[in-house]
């Protein structure tokens, strides 16, 4: 891989969509719906459709029409919106009024209050009607005014009480037309709130955040210089030290949304006050920059980095070299002994460790035991979970078949700890002790996953040299190409489908970085495992392969379903939480 060097300043020349579309310029329909019920899928439909046309404050056009819903309109809705049966009798079905619609609204960002349901309406009757959504951008007032206004200045977001706020023209009654006149009169109010924030252009808008202060945003020209290619970017401060690390497909892109976009994480708000410069350096492929990101972090520890700032600081479960081997928590890999891990948390190492101590009783003390039977015997041992070789009640045969059964766990398939697991599940299900079920459930899950992940690294890391390309797109014009060496990415290019492959490929094995196998792990496992990641995605092909990548075929991984039901019954137990969590809750409709 190339050497990490920072990538000097040039020269751009800006496009227009880089310097965006002046809000004065950009055509809005706004849009408002009456409709039966709140779910267009459970059956709902569209009574009528009202839309206004609008461009730099001016009306280009309006939009009205009742809908024939094809059944009868429930009394309270008749009684909110005011729309009889009697009133759409010889209104336009729903087939003819949307194609109207569709056709005025055609070349305009679509606006509505609340508009994930006038929207959602609108997209569910296109597709039963068999028609081409226009593909329209989408402005929501509701959500936008969520992000201008605090609660000092209205007490909700309801079409109503902006409107007041705001002294709309038109009151809102419920009528499509009407309503849609008042958003109209919102959405000016709201453009003339960003416009005092910095906020010109729609793409401003459309990621608009009020953390974000006219300051910060003008600090945009700090991405000018960034290529439109994937690679790594260094937020640094005034005296070169890197605040922030991240990767993105598209390097200018993506630090240019630092400034506009609606991040609202607190943290980042603070990054972006300190930072001076940002440096970018491009890579051939998005592999190559996650690598290249994960080492960084670990280079830097960048303060406003969360993830991967602290490698060494993995724990490992280690099945010990020694008379009469045990389980340890280890940071480091460097013998060989057998490993099971890494995890994140020693917490989560532990539930990982009691689950092989339920199923296999080797010895949960530490330190060293001597050769010959020295000293009593534990209350582990008393309890049958133990056996206890520091008091000689087993020998050193049996216990190394113990400690093999670990190995066979921790190497092949740990069926003997599932089936362990699974058989106190069932028994504490049968008592009722539901909480005491679900967490042995977790503690299995656990070991499952780590044993996974191990198993398929393990494999990776044996392999002296791994060489794979995949086509970085469906012509298959180009092709990504990785060098592996022990589970390190060393060398990554993209070589031209025309270009003879062989010689292509021996030249980037020359250029690529050298391992030493016995300083390993000569990467991070989450180098490796996002290594792994690509190379057992579609479409990838083995060029060059010095050594056995190759899986347990009873494996952990043949339990994985376990896992996977785990996962569903968490979602299924988890609450619905329907608050936002700034405290404003959303509104559900049918109306506002």
């Amino acid at each position: 891989m190339r050497a990490l060097s920072p990538v000097p300043p040039t020269a751009v020349q800006g496009t227009l969509d880089e310097l965006g579309r002046d809000l004065s310029g950009v055509t809005f329909c706004v849009v408002d719906l009456e409709t039966t019920g709140g779910s267009a899928a459970a059956g709902s439909m569209i009574t009528e459709i009202g839309a206004v046309k609008v461009r730099g404050g001016e009306v280009l056009g309006e939009f009205q029409t009742l809908v024939d819903p094809e059944g009868e309109i429930p009394t309270f809705i008749a009684v909110l919106t005011g729309i009889t049966d009697a009133m759409v009798v010889g209104a336009p079905r729903i087939g003819e009024a949307l194609p109207s619609f569709l056709e005025f609204a055609r070349g305009s960002v679509l606006v509505a209050h609340n508009a994930p349901f006038d929207v959602g309406f609108l997209k569910h009757f296109t597709a039963t009607l068999d028609l081409t959504w226009p593909g329209f951008e989408t402005l929501d007032t509701a959500r936008l005014a969520r992000r201008v206004l605090v609660r000092d200045e209205v007490p909700n977001c309801k079409l109503g009480t902006l409107a007041r706020h705001f002294r709309s023209s038109t009151t809102p009654n419920h009528r499509a037309l009407a309503d849609a006149r008042a958003t109209v009169d919102v959405l000016h109010a709201l453009l003339e709130r960003v416009g005092t924030m910095g906020v010109t252009t729609m793409e401003e808008l459309a990621t608009f955040s009020s953390r974000v202060s006219a300051a910060q945003r003008k600090k945009s020209r700090l991405a000018d210089h960034l290529p439109h290619s994937p690679g790594v970017y260094l937020f640094r401060d005034r005296h070169e030290h890197v605040l922030y690390v991240g990767t993105s497909k598209d390097l200018r892109a993506r630090v240019r949304s630092y400034f506009t976009s609606s991040e609202t994480r607190t943290r980042m708000g603070e990054m972006i006050a300190l930072a001076t410069r940002v440096e970018g350096i491009t890579c051939a492929t998005a592999l190559e920059a996650q690598v290249r990101e994960l080492r960084l972090i670990a280079h830097h520890k960048p303060p406003y980095n969360r993830r991967s700032r602290h490698p060494e600081r993995a724990t490992w479960i280690k099945l010990t070299r020694e008379p009469w081997p045990r389980l340890s928590f280890v940071r480091k890999t460097d013998d060989d002994a057998d490993y099971l891990g890494p995890f994140t948390r020693r917490a989560t190492a532990e539930r990982a460790a009691s689950a092989l101590y339920e199923a296999f009783r080797i010895r949960q003390c530490s330190g060293r035991l001597p050769l010959r039977p020295s000293r009593t015997a534990c209350a582990l041992a008393e309890m049958g979970s133990c056996l206890a070789p520091c008091d000689g009640s087993s020998s050193g045969e049996e216990y190394a078949q113990e400690v093999g059964r670990v190995r066979a766990a921790f190497l092949g398939d740990p069926v003997e700890v599932v089936d362990a697991s699974t058989g106190r599940m069932r028994t504490l299900a049968s008592q009722r002790r539901f909480e005491d079920a679900a967490h042995e459930r977790d503690r299995l899950v656990t070991l499952l996953q780590a044993t996974h992940r191990s198993q398929r690294l393990s494999a990776l890391l044996s392999c002296a040299e791994v060489v794979a390309a995949r086509p970085l797109d469906a012509s298959r014009r180009d092709w990504e190409v990785h060098v592996v060496r022990h589970g390190r990415l060393v060398a990554a290019g993209v070589m031209p489908a025309t270009t003879p492959s062989r010689p292509w490929v021996d030249a980037l094995r020359a250029t690529a970085e050298t391992v030493v196998p016995e300083q390993a792990p000569a990467a991070t496992a989450t180098e490796s495992e996002l290594v792994l990641r690509w190379m057992e995605s579609d479409g990838l092909r083995l060029v060059d392969l010095d050594g056995e990548w190759a899986s347990p075929v009873r494996g952990a991984g043949r339990h994985l379903p376990i896992v996977a039901a785990a996962e569903r019954s968490r979602a299924l137990a988890a609450p619905f939480d329907e608050a936002r969590s700034d405290g404003w809750r959303t509104e559900h409709r049918p109306r506002r």
